[in-house]
């Protein structure tokens, strides 16, 4: 049980730290910070793989109950998630290596893309602060954080269809941007689905669906 909880650990700050540089790749179009990002991504596969195995092993071993059931099941989800978030890690890693002139610093201001990263930075360091500290408050408040990530999705695409009216060369870069702003709301989804499963460990909660996760009254 402490062995998968290192390894979740592990696995939680390299995918924070795939996100982070991810962020960096964008904002500065840092094309060999993205190639770190790339050549990660299989890290991060394969300590999906090693967490998998030994949940299967802690389950066919020592058939656990109650919390620690729940804690099995909840490192086995939260891996999934984290998984995938590296996948959108390294998604909008790979479209900086399209980018060749430097983006329009006043449309990457229109559109709050490095308010986008940091409040989805924040929400992977959060998720994970509520994990090691059992804090439930913690794992909530990352929902509202995830409703501001998905008004700042929402708010892009007309934003973008505008731009591209006026600089019709550059429809390939907005496009771009627009991936780019899809994949950070799709990881601030998961890390939402990880603040979900903290709450079921914790407290046996089934938050998926529910009003609350969703950010409603």
């Amino acid at each position: 049980m402490n062995s998968l909880k290192r390894e979740i650990q592990e696995m939680w700050t390299l995918v924070y730290t795939q996100i982070f540089r991810a962020g960096e790749a964008v904002l500065t179009l840092n094309r060999e910070l993205a190639q770190q990002v790339i050549i990660n991504e299989k890290r991060v596969n394969v300590y999906e793989l090693k967490i998998d195995s030994d949940v299967e092993d802690v389950l066919a071993r020592l058939s656990p109950v109650a919390i620690d059931l729940r804690f099995i099941l909840a490192i086995s989800k939260i891996t999934t998630d984290l998984e995938r978030i590296g996948d959108f890690a390294e998604g909008v890693a790979r479209f900086i290596t399209d980018y060749k002139e430097p983006l329009d610093a006043d449309l990457i201001k229109e559109l709050r893309l490095s308010e986008m990263i940091e409040e989805v930075k924040s929400m992977m360091q959060k998720t994970q602060d509520a994990f090691n500290q059992e804090d439930t408050t913690m794992a909530v408040s990352v929902f509202a954080q995830d409703n501001f990530v998905d008004e700042i999705k929402n708010s892009a695409v007309p934003i973008l269809a505008n731009y591209i009216k006026k600089n019709h060369d550059s429809a390939e870069d907005c496009l771009n941007l627009i991936g780019i702003i899809r994949k950070l709301e799709r990881a601030g989804d998961h890390i939402t689905n990880i603040a979900e499963e903290i709450i079921f460990y914790i407290d046996a909660k089934i938050m998926k669906h529910s009003s609350l996760s969703k950010g409603e009254k």
